[in-house]
């Protein structure tokens, strides 16, 4: 998982590419689509990049559809093609259908922090970022995905006390 392992001041640059990126696809008020992505346009992002599909509405439940090269030292497996439940431990999949699920409901992008200790690895955190897709520019039925892996040391302000 080490090579995954990044700085924040770089995830946050990513992250702020990635946004520019899909803001520039938006049609007004209207959300960009799947087919609007052109991977030639986020290339240096793309292993870690995920497509998630929203398969159920009542619930709200999810599938990856895509997940980047670099999520598989992540996961530690493939995650291409699995449900939430498959992919993660009860507590980590409600987290995220709760993140998702605003990012369905308010029809806006979301970012935050997700601690990798469900895998193990709690010195380590996802800084995760996820854009709404429409196919009919209104109604989500995709999200873009991207996470950076960064280590808890590097998170510390490095003030220390006197």
């Amino acid at each position: 998982m080490a090579a995954q392992i990044g700085a924040p001041a770089a995830a946050a640059r990513a992250h702020e590419e990635l946004f520019a990126y899909w803001a520039s696809l938006r049609r007004g008020p209207r959300l960009p689509a799947r087919r609007d992505l052109d991977p030639a346009g986020i290339k240096r992002l793309l292993p870690t990049v995920s497509l998630i599909d929203v398969i159920s509405r009542e619930p709200l439940d999810y599938r990856i559809r895509l997940a980047g090269t670099a999520l598989y030292g992540v996961y530690g497996r493939e995650i291409t093609g699995r449900s939430l439940s498959e992919v993660y431990a009860s507590s980590a999949a409600d987290y995220w259908r709760a993140e998702l699920g605003r990012v369905v409901r308010e029809r806006r992008p979301s970012a935050g922090v997700h601690n990798l200790a469900w895998r193990g690895a709690s010195h380590l955190s996802i800084l995760w970022l996820r854009l709404p897709l429409a196919s009919d520019g209104e109604q989500v039925d995709m999200i873009l995905g991207y996470d950076a892996v960064v280590g808890l040391a590097q998170l510390q302000s490095g003030i220390r006390a006197a």
